[in-house]
């Protein structure tokens, strides 16, 4: 038989952990592991701009062809723009492609074979930790994946011994930075940080590869992109991964895009023909559905200013439910502990909390975390913050 040899692998662990949630019986339970941002309802929406945008659609569009390699020409140049800034110097030099691909991931591993194909014997380096998808689909393209130290096992990040590895890559490997609220850990660089790195980047001739998964989720929509600005402003070659299925809520309608910076239009038509010809032995043409919503809405000045005014009602409410909980764990005592939950940004916190406590957690108070303590700050119910917080208290005190 032809199977007869093929071994089964373990389960997604934070998939898994959908199917644990839902067969649980306990009414106070609590999904902190899967990375969507939930409502004060515990409801994962679709945003009412997606709602208007996909009305209009329905109502104009007129076929279902191909829409080519690089994916919608206009949602193409409306993410360049929320992402570089509309006035981009880069813009105008027609310097900047963008690829539309099916979500982040798509545009994650669209660049690790690039990079496989067209940039042979580059490494590598992604933080410690990292999101574990960055580990698998790097190394399912061939590349050698090596680690840079990002936030230690005192919980706390480490710029000092980030940036004395960065100083010690080799000349001309890849080095993947995340733009703001970093997965898993939630916690970000500073802006003299980034300079740093910058600085290192720009003297060991690194190639620049930015995850920019969250833009809106940390400070603001033009704040989160702060730093890829600064390297797009600041060096001839950057890479950057783009997603929309955050803040525009388009999970399962797979829409991101892979932004390639060059230091010339005429270099910039040779990479994207790599590009094209790459994704055509990945997805072929990418899903249209998503991205034409996404063009609806960064195209029409009243859609995106609805747009923007959702992105940040989710931004203060995550902002709002790690206040809340800092809050609700201080007459626990355990408000210093945890302090640090406030200063991250975004939905997720490596909260500190060990593996056997985020096991009591789930099979004594049916709170699911993610095992190395990555909590979705995002799927917290406010309404019940001190529920909450009395189950960590009592996995702490044991």
């Amino acid at each position: 038989m032809h199977f007869n040899d093929i071994q089964r692998v373990p389960s997604d662990p934070i998939l898994g952990l959908i199917e644990a949630y839902a067969t649980d019986a306990n009414p106070n339970k609590f999904d902190l592991g899967v990375g969507v941002y939930k409502d004060a309802m515990g409801l994962t929406p679709i945003l009412r701009a997606v709602k208007l945008a996909e009305q209009r659609l329905v109502d104009k569009q007129t076929t279902k062809t191909y829409i080519g390699g690089h994916g919608q020409t206009s949602f193409g140049t409306l993410i360049s723009e929320l992402v570089l800034g509309k006035d981009s110097p880069l813009l105008a030099a027609k310097r900047v492609g963008a690829t539309q691909t099916p979500g982040g991931t798509g545009a994650l591993r669209l660049c690790a074979d690039f990079i496989a194909d067209c940039l042979p014997g580059r490494g590598i380096w992604l933080s410690d930790p990292t999101w574990p998808i960055h580990e698998s689909i790097f190394a399912a393209a061939g590349l050698k994946v090596s680690h840079y130290p990002y936030v230690g096992s005192d919980n706390r990040l480490n710029v000092e011994a980030m940036l004395a590895t960065l100083n010690q890559i080799p000349h001309g490997d890849v080095v993947l930075l995340h733009a703001c609220c970093h997965n898993p850990t939630g916690f970000d660089l500073s802006q003299d940080d980034w300079r740093q790195v910058l600085d290192i980047v720009r003297s060991r001739d690194l190639l620049p590869l930015i995850d920019f998964a969250y833009q809106g989720f940390g400070d603001g929509l033009e704040q989160d992109a702060w730093s890829v600005r600064l390297f797009a402003d600041a060096l001839p070659e950057l890479l950057i991964t783009s997603s929309c299925s955050k803040n525009f809520g388009l999970y399962r309608e797979r829409t991101g895009a892979l932004i390639v910076c060059t230091d010339s239009a005429e270099k910039l038509l040779d990479v994207r023909s790599q590009l094209s010809a790459t994704a055509r032995n990945l997805w072929s043409n990418p899903p249209d559905h998503g991205a034409a919503i996404v063009a609806e809405i960064l195209g029409d000045p009243e859609l995106k200013t609805l747009w923007m005014d959702e992105v940040e009602e989710m931004r203060s409410r995550i902002a709002q439910l790690r206040a809340g909980l800092v809050e609700a764990l201080t007459p626990l005592g355990l408000g210093e502990r945890f302090a640090h939950i406030g200063v991250q940004r975004g939905m997720f916190s490596y909260t500190g909390l060990n593996d056997d406590q985020v096991a009591k957690l789930r099979y004594e108070h049916s709170v699911y975390l993610v095992s190395a303590g990555r909590a979705n700050i995002a799927g917290i119910d406010a309404s019940r913050l001190s529920l909450l917080a009395q189950a960590i208290a009592d996995v702490c005190h044991d």
